[in-house]
């Protein structure tokens, strides 16, 4: 997904996504950006994946032992 820096209005940016729809996302989520930049969202599913099985492995590690 690729949203377009609107604007700023106090602690937030107003994002343009490809369907021209607007939204408020927190400026801190996107603290290098300037009007007019364009910023791509992607999921990173190899870290996901490393997260889940790190979770999963807590989760054993507290029910299972």
């Amino acid at each position: 997904m690729r949203v377009i820096v609107d604007r700023f209005e106090g602690d937030f940016a107003k994002v343009e996504l490809d369907d021209g729809v607007f939204y408020d996302i927190p400026k801190v989520l996107v603290p290098d950006a300037k009007e007019g930049d364009v910023i791509d969202i992607v999921i990173n599913y190899e870290e996901t994946e490393k997260l889940r099985s790190e979770v999963d492995s807590l989760i054993d590690e507290l029910f299972i032992d």
